[in-house]
């Protein structure tokens, strides 16, 4: 009796101890810094040799860049709103960009609060939540979703990085600086608040830079990076002539001094970057820390004419490139360094993060997510993937496949297009209506028209009828959101 009893009050000892040594070990903190209006050819590990990003470089070097990551809208509401919840702008309802009404003012809201987000997942299992940078989803005024960190902006959009109205504990005030670094500067003090804790953390810091619109563009950059580029042609910004579908921004194209202001602008957010992983390296906590660099959507800057967004044209455009931004995973404990040619969404991003995290028994199945984990390939496995990425503005939606992409319009009436992009990746030659690809053409509308029966909620499908919780930037006729067209 008496050995057995040693033996019980041994195993229940081991138990204990085993059991507080997994108490004791936290998940991986996460910071994930998203920029604004960001097109990932601006990258140096995109292969851009103008513009210099050797922090951003750095992060790609050590963990995973996605050669080809997709948002599924072109302006900033929405793909917050879709990295947040992982649900399409059909779904969570900003098909546009929030009006500034809807952020400070008695008609402020938040535009998500029915649904699990990111962050409010993230603290709920344990994790102290910190914002600094551009929020955009409403109710700027007090912290949303668990957030106990929070400093904003006023605005969603951005007139000038230095003049700007900011929102810090609770209160309106100018910036007291250069806006992108401080940003950086309160990430820092976030990190450095919750080094030692006994909860991991959830950074989010989200740049409004770079910015690359605006009438600021047509101002020199005032950064310390603008002497630099004070001199520079910077060619990977091609000068072509306006496509004609153009409508704003006109005066952007070929303009040396706005091209030169978004060199300036990507190397600031580069310098934070590098900030960023300084601070998690200074106190050692960079290895057990998962950084995400992505931006918010795909930005063009004179290729096949057009400079900005989707937004920025008529009709409402679905380039590649207005949808490509970059992607980079770094998480030394925990993922395999490298490139991959995956066309992932940021549909995709909230679900591959909790399972990396662990978490996969958190992924929201109510609304259902169009998103897949790619989590597995964050490891070095590889998975069957198929490449189908589908993207929403409004009245224009589009379905892209590994070769083709299909692009149809409604409300108002706009060209359907069809383009090979094994052949035509630059999207040159429209093909809809060709014999030649009928049934191309025919299965590809009948697979964009089954994904959105399939997921969109009818309250925000806008096709058959439903609303946007932002006002709307081109409206039909009769809408009670819609304007003339003016140039």
């Amino acid at each position: 009796m008496p050995f057995k009893r040693a033996l019980t009050a041994t195993t229940w000892l081991l138990c204990l101890l085993i059991g507080t040594s997994q108490l004791a070990a936290k998940r991986p903190n996460v910071v994930f810094i998203l920029t604004d209006n960001h097109g990932a050819w601006t990258l140096g590990c995109y292969g851009n040799k103008d513009i210099r990003t050797p922090n951003i470089d750095r992060l790609a070097a050590e963990g995973m860049l996605f050669e080809r990551a997709m948002s599924s809208n072109p302006v900033c509401s929405p793909t917050r709103a879709t990295y947040l919840t992982g649900l399409m702008p059909s779904q969570h309802g900003l098909h546009s960009f929030l009006d500034n009404k809807y952020m400070v003012g008695p008609e402020a809201y938040y535009t998500l609060s029915e649904f699990e987000t990111l962050p409010r997942i993230l603290h709920s299992e344990g994790y102290v939540c910190g914002l600094s940078g551009k929020w955009h989803l409403g109710a700027n005024m007090t912290p949303q979703d668990g957030f106990s960190y929070w400093i904003t902006m006023v605005r969603g959009s951005t007139q000038n990085f230095y003049d700007d109205d900011i929102i810090e504990n609770g209160e309106i005030k100018k910036t007291p600086k250069y806006m992108t670094d401080l940003w950086t500067e309160h990430a820092v003090k976030f990190i450095e608040q919750n080094k030692d804790g006994e909860k991991p953390f959830f950074l989010y810091l989200p740049y409004n830079g770079p910015y690359c619109l605006g009438p600021l563009l047509l101002e020199s950059a005032r950064n310390r990076h603008a002497e630099y580029y004070a001199d520079k042609f910077l060619p990977s910004f091609p000068r072509d002539t306006v496509h004609p579908w153009q409508y704003n921004n006109k005066d952007y194209h070929n303009n040396l001094v706005s091209i030169r202001r978004v060199a300036a602008e990507v190397s600031a957010i580069d310098d934070g970057v590098g900030t960023v992983l300084e601070t998690l390296e200074k106190h050692g906590i960079d290895d057990d820390t998962i950084v995400i660099f992505a931006g918010d959507q795909g930005w063009m800057g004179g290729q096949n004419g057009f400079f900005g967004m989707g937004d920025h044209t008529r009709p409402i455009a679905a380039h590649d490139l207005m949808m490509q931004v970059p992607l980079i995973i770094r998480h030394p404990n925990g993922i395999k360094p490298g490139r991959t040619d995956m066309m992932v969404s940021n549909c995709d991003f909230m679900p591959s993060v909790l399972e990396h995290l662990g978490l996969k028994e958190r992924i929201p199945t109510k609304p259902k997510l169009s998103g897949r984990s790619f989590a597995a390939a964050l490891r070095g496995e590889r998975i069957d993937w198929e490449t189908a990425m589908y993207y929403e503005m409004e009245g224009c939606r589009s379905v892209r496949t590994e070769d083709w992409k299909y692009v149809a319009r409604r409300s108002p009436d706009g060209p359907t297009e069809l383009y090979d992009m094994k052949n035509d990746p630059h999207e040159r030659f429209n093909l809809f209506g060709q014999p030649q690809v009928a049934s191309v053409q025919a299965a590809l509308a009948n697979k964009l028209d089954a994904f959105f029966d399939e997921y969109a909620d009818p309250q925000y499908d806008i096709w058959n009828g439903g609303r946007s919780k932002a006002h709307r930037l081109v409206a039909p006729e009769g809408h009670p959101d819609y304007r003339p067209l003016r140039n």
